[in-house]
């Protein structure tokens, strides 16, 4: 039997399904195996390369299984597909998820430590609170709007919307007022946990050295540092800063051929919440240099805005953003201004 050199493994909730292939393609063993005899099976083989998919649970089991001495690759979905023959089930998974990783152009993912995605979970839940708090603004405003009682978008026009509960003109009934208190009460304790995470952000930023040195970046602040650090690949991975910024989304998608150069809109590829808080933090610049009367006379960004609608400049901005951290980060420096021609 020939030696394993590669075993894709397709998780899921229960039930795993491993491919055993040789250096030469051929197939050694095809398995499948209940969640909690995966690692016992795994350790009973030679050093060998892993692959999974880089989906739900794949981090811990890539740290599971790379204690046990093997070589773990986790491979991004999308990458995947491509390998699956005919007929899409569990064993095929495993059997693509293999060949897929014995290419040597294919691209991977990292495997994140315990702390780099108690971080990212830190991120995650701020903005499940956000969004949930956002929902449960609209949810009111809608209901109130039903007996007359407007007010504009925002948290900020919260106070408009209470005043309206002990306003007597509005004739609303109790059993209204009473559902609103508790919309209220609602709000109110998840704005505390988004105020009590966002300190939690910002003291993960000072701590953390590459953060720390994100935040000297205009547009930056400690929220997109932490994401930068946290979701983003390592910095190796890319050669250089313009393919950081195409894999953030942030470049124009393609569509060539016939030696005809075709671009589109921005491919939205990589991880969406860097893509969003780096086109919020470009806004942003754009916004404080419109407050201060516009940007420096002669800089790219007076150029731009002269020539070119604002969020068209946000998104070229925020990839200008996207290749300084790359070049912050790999390198080990702060941001320095540009000096005027």
């Amino acid at each position: 039997m020939d030696e394993v050199s590669i075993i894709g493994i397709d998780t899921a909730k229960n039930v795993f399904h491993l491919h055993g292939a040789s250096n030469k393609g051929a197939v050694v063993f095809r398995k499948s195996l209940p969640r909690s005899r995966v690692l016992e099976y795994v350790a009973r083989h030679d050093r060998c390369l892993v692959a999974l998919e880089a989906c739900a649970s794949a981090h811990y089991w890539g740290r599971e299984i790379a204690s046990l001495g093997h070589k773990v690759r986790l491979i991004p979905p999308q990458y995947v597909k491509p390998f699956v023959k005919r007929q899409k089930n569990d064993a095929a998974d495993a059997e693509a998820i293999a060949e897929a990783a014995s290419r040597t152009s294919m691209r991977f993912v990292a495997v994140k430590s315990a702390d780099q995605q108690g971080q990212a979970m830190v991120l995650k839940t701020r903005d499940l609170f956000t969004t949930q708090r956002t929902q449960t603004i609209n949810a009111l405003r809608g209901h109130l709007a039903e007996y007359g009682v407007i007010a504009p978008k925002g948290p900020v026009y919260l106070s408009k919307l209470e005043a309206a509960l002990d306003d007597t003109a509005h004739d609303l009934p109790d059993i209204v007022i009473a559902l609103c208190r508790q919309f209220f009460q609602q709000i109110l304790a998840l704005t505390k946990q988004i105020d009590s995470l966002t300190c939690q952000i910002k003291a993960i930023a000072k701590e953390d050295d590459v953060a720390r040195r994100l935040t000297t970046i205009p547009g930056v602040g400690p929220i997109s540092a932490v994401a930068l650090a946290t979701l983003a690949p390592p910095s190796s991975t890319f050669s250089k800063g313009r393919d950081f910024s195409a894999w953030a989304g942030l470049t124009p998608k393609q569509h060539s051929t016939g030696g005809k150069t075709r671009l589109g809109r921005t491919s939205k590829m990589g991880q969406r919440d860097i893509r969003r808080l780096l086109i919020i933090g470009a806004m942003s610049v754009i916004q404080a240099a419109g407050r201060r009367g516009g940007a420096p006379e002669g800089s790219w960004l007076a150029r731009m805005l002269a020539r070119k609608p604002k969020m068209l400049v946000a998104v070229a901005l925020a990839n200008k953003m996207a290749r300084t951290a790359w070049a912050i980060i790999t390198k080990g420096e702060v941001y320095r201004v540009p000096l005027a021609a």
